[in-house]
């Protein structure tokens, strides 16, 4: 069996584009990548195909399959049923590791007690919004990517933990959230070793009303990971996770660029799905153990106090209020 295997989607990602992420694999340090290491790729009904000569070329293995067209979530999950390694980690086909020992540290960490999650923090590629330079900046641990983050496979089993097929924006952090809570023994790694590749075609980087736009989806990711905890009967979560929306969406829709008239169409459009998603989880907000509310605002506050983006234009039961008013 190997310690780890590595899941990569690929859609129309050609041979150039994937070669960084496997060439980085193949100069990692102090591993053995040949007994060790496996790889494993899921072309999702794309004509892309990645040769057996340059799959052939590493030297570590790599399975290759080709399957239908289903979208990223379903083909991380084919990705995940094809794997059958200790732990696994889900890498986007266009990214790559940036430290040359990010696999001596995973292993380390498997060494030293293993973890059912390891979260690192992770270097995202962006460019400069004037001068267009490229920069490198390190992005936190959190339950928003997939990147940098392991997994034990046999705990993703036991729990159900999977991708939701529906979710095709912000499937990341339905996935990541459960991976989180459903266990205590997760693990942060202070030390980056996954690179968040720039691409020009990527609506998230280029797109400054992309949240406006999604935040519809982060929605409906929400409401889907929190079934899952209450399907799962951890209520407890359930009432955390459906809490931290409703202020999150209180505390980013009272910010500037949602307060222009020129959104209102995407403020309209995501007040409503909020009012739906706030009436389903009404009585969660209201039960809620009162310091886990005041532990979840003082979060929240902080978070937006560091972006810089702090505003309550209106309290929060007056927003409230102005919501329910609104017609579906």
């Amino acid at each position: 069996m190997k310690k780890l295997q590595i899941l990569i989607p690929q859609y129309k990602e050609t041979e150039d584009v994937i070669k960084p992420l496997l060439d980085s694999i193949m100069v990692q340090q102090s591993v053995n990548l040949k007994d060790d290491v496996g790889v494993i790729i899921v072309n999702d009904g794309s004509d892309v195909f990645l040769s057996d000569e340059f799959l052939n070329s590493y030297p570590f293995e790599i399975k290759y399959y080709k399957n239908k067209h289903a979208g990223v979530s379903a083909t991380r999950d084919a990705c995940f049923e094809y794997s059958d390694a200790e732990y696994v980690m889900f890498c986007d086909a266009d990214d790559m590791f940036c430290n040359v020992c990010g696999l001596y540290i995973i292993f380390n960490e498997i060494k030293n007690g293993g973890f059912d999650s390891l979260v690192s923090v992770f270097m995202e590629e962006t460019r400069h919004p004037e001068t267009k330079d490229v920069l490198y900046i390190n992005r936190e641990m959190d339950s928003t990517f997939v990147h940098g983050k392991v997994h034990r496979r046999q705990y993703l089993v036991d729990n159900d933990i999977k991708w939701n097929h529906d979710l095709t924006i912000h499937e990341d952090s339905y996935f990541n959230i459960q991976c989180q809570k459903m266990s205590t023994n997760v693990k942060y790694c202070q030390v980056p070793f996954y690179l968040w590749k720039w691409r020009d075609e990527s609506v998230c980087r280029h797109d400054p009303k992309y949240i406006l736009k999604t935040f519809n989806n982060m929605l409906d990711s929400s409401d889907a990971c929190v079934q899952q905890f209450i399907k799962k009967n951890h209520i407890t979560t359930a009432k955390q996770l459906s809490t931290s929306m409703i202020y999150d969406c209180y505390y980013t829709m009272n910010k500037k660029e949602w307060l222009d008239q020129e959104n209102q169409d995407y403020r309209h459009a995501t007040e409503v799905r909020f009012k739906q998603y706030y009436l389903k989880y009404k009585e969660y907000f209201e039960t809620i153990d009162e310091k886990e509310r005041n532990q979840i605002i003082v979060g929240m506050k902080n978070r937006m106090f560091q972006e810089g983006l702090m505003m309550e234009s209106i309290t929060f039961n007056d927003w409230i209020q102005e919501i329910m008013k609104l017609e579906d």
